[in-house]
This record gives C-alpha cells, sequence and structure tokens, in this order.
C-alpha cells in the first residue's frame, strides 16, 4: 500500500493556499481519511527584509497558488481534493493528477526521500548515464548524504576516480 503513496500538486487560487489546505485537512478529519491523504503542504522559505534600517523576516510562499498533498489516489481522495473550495484542479494533463516523482519532491525540499542502495564499496558497476556511460568500474567509496558514488573508471589505460550519482550507476 505505501508504494501508492505520492506526492501530488494541486492547482489554487492565489491567496487561497492556506485556506485550501485548512478544508482538505478538516475534510479529511470529519470522513476518516487520515489513512488516505496523509500530508498537505504549502512550502514557505523565510526572507530577510530591511525595511527603515530594521530587520524584518517574511515568510514566503515558494510556489504560490500551489498545494503539495502526500495521498492515495482513489475515486474518493480525488473527489475530496478537487472539490475543496479554491481548488482549481490537479497537476497533469486534462486533469489527470500525475504524481511528483522522488527527484521532484526532493529537489522542491518538499520532503527527503531516501534512495535505498544495495551497491557497496568493491562492487563493480555499469555506469548507465552520463558522459561515461556503458563504462565498467569499481565503487571506492559511498555518499549518502549527497547519494553519490565514487566510481574507478579506466580511462586511457589508467583508474580515474569519478563522481556519478546513484541513479547513474547498475550492479553487475
Amino acid at each position: 500500500m505505501s508504494q501508492d503513496i505520492k506526492w501530488y500538486v494541486v492547482h489554487t487560487y492565489s491567496g487561497y493556499e492556506n485556506k485550501v489546505k485548512v478544508n482538505i485537512e478538516k475534510m479529511v478529519a470529519n470522513r476518516g481519511m487520515e489513512d488516505f491523504i496523509l500530508e498537505i503542504k504549502v512550502p514557505t522559505e523565510e526572507k530577510v527584509e530591511i525595511k527603515n534600517g530594521k530587520k524584518k523576516i517574511k515568510e514566503t510562499k515558494l510556489f504560490p497558488g500551489y498545494v503539495l498533498i502526500k495521498m492515495i489516489m482513489t475515486d474518493e481522495t480525488w473527489y475530496i481534493v478537487r472539490n475543496t473550495r479554491g481548488v482549481t484542479g490537479f497537476v497533469g494533463p486534462s486533469s489527470k493528477p500525475i504524481p511528483l516523482t522522488d527527484a521532484e519532491v526532493r529537489s522542491m525540499g518538499v520532503e527527503e526521500v531516501r534512495q535505498e542502495i544495495d551497491m557497496k564499496v568493491g562492487d563493480t558497476v555499469r555506469v548507465i548515464s552520463g558522459p561515461f556511460e556503458s563504462f565498467i568500474g569499481t565503487i571506492e567509496h559511498v555518499n549518502l548524504e549527497k547519494e553519490t558514488f565514487k566510481v574507478l573508471i579506466s580511462m586511457f589505460g589508467r583508474e580515474t576516480p569519478v563522481e556519478l550519482e546513484f541513479s547513474q550507476v547498475e550492479s553487475l
């Protein structure tokens, strides 16, 4: 069931993001849908403004007019979200909701998505994308924080260390 939980983007009237969030949360609670609609976010960032020599911290929306919802898509959850006041629709072609990819979720800073890897130092790997595609190498270092490998690949007759993202290699 957890593989069906995805982040979706909902378009709202500008300025209605927080109202939409609160209204969906109320409907979820009223209908006991907490297992289907798990989290609703209006991503913001704090900006420091200096006015008249005074520092003021102002919270601004990262994506004005959008609300992010972590949910399991069913007819009922779609209906609840779609029919919330202020919602104009899901983001996707012809209102067909398209979930965000893990990479998009990470890059938007919505949630830390840790990639599971089954490769370790000493494993032989093939590079499957990027400028070193189809090269074969050996993992020398794993950086879980940056989600990268340092791979030794043989180029021009010598071992050369190359930093690659987890998604750029496959084990042999």
